[in-house]
């Protein structure tokens, strides 16, 4: 899938993606969101920023927060979710490409987006480039499950996911070597459905 067309997709899917997301939203992403959201500190970047959902959780912790995605339609959305709470500043922009200076951020954020990268590892390196070294690099998404059953059932999910380049049988975890991270915690839901990663430059 082209850059253009991974665009399109996620513009086509931002007027429905909070309604759509919602059931799994209050029973399982939520969790890892809040998460995340209690390790925040200073000034931060959140890298695929969606709909916006993660910032509540840690706007009132962070010094400042500057949020990027690659869908216009979705930056929108996270624009009017964030008005009001303080120093958001939203940017278009490439996970994979990031127009920032190196070690910039305190803290910075990725939720439920590296399922949705062409290349996970490209886009970890860069959250590494860009933290501080006593930074944190905080990390949610859904991974490989520990269960057989539950393992088959994201292999048929990743053939229908094609079309839209989305994976759900990654684990950010096993690669953070590659990109010049080391994890200091990680945690995960029943199952491993859902996975937290709290990371520092290595």
């Amino acid at each position: 899938m082209s850059r253009d067309d991974r665009v399109a997709y996620w513009d086509s899917q931002a007027p429905s993606y909070d309604r759509t997301t919602a059931w799994l939203e209050r029973r399982v992403l939520e969790g890892a969101r809040a998460w995340v959201g209690e390790r925040v500190r200073g000034r931060t970047l959140e890298v695929a920023v969606g709909t916006g959902a993660t910032v509540p959780h840690y706007a009132d912790r962070a010094d400042e927060v500057v949020a990027v995605d690659q869908s216009p339609a979705m930056l929108d959305l996270a624009r009017r979710r964030t008005r009001g709470l303080g120093a958001v500043t939203l940017l278009r922009a490439d996970a994979a490409a990031l127009p920032f200076e190196d070690a910039t951020f305190d803290t910075v954020v990725c939720t439920f987006a590296l399922c949705c990268v062409d290349d996970e590892v490209a886009v970890l390196r860069e959250l590494a480039r860009v933290v501080r070294p006593d930074g944190a690099v905080l990390l949610a998404d859904h991974v490989v499950s520990s269960a057989a059953l539950l393992r088959g059932v994201q292999r048929l999910l990743d053939v229908g996911g094609r079309a839209h380049g989305e994976h759900h049988r990654r684990r950010p975890l096993d690669r953070l070597a590659e990109a010049g991270l080391v994890a200091t915690e990680h945690s995960a839901t029943r199952y491993r459905i859902v996975e937290r990663v709290a990371a520092r430059r290595a």
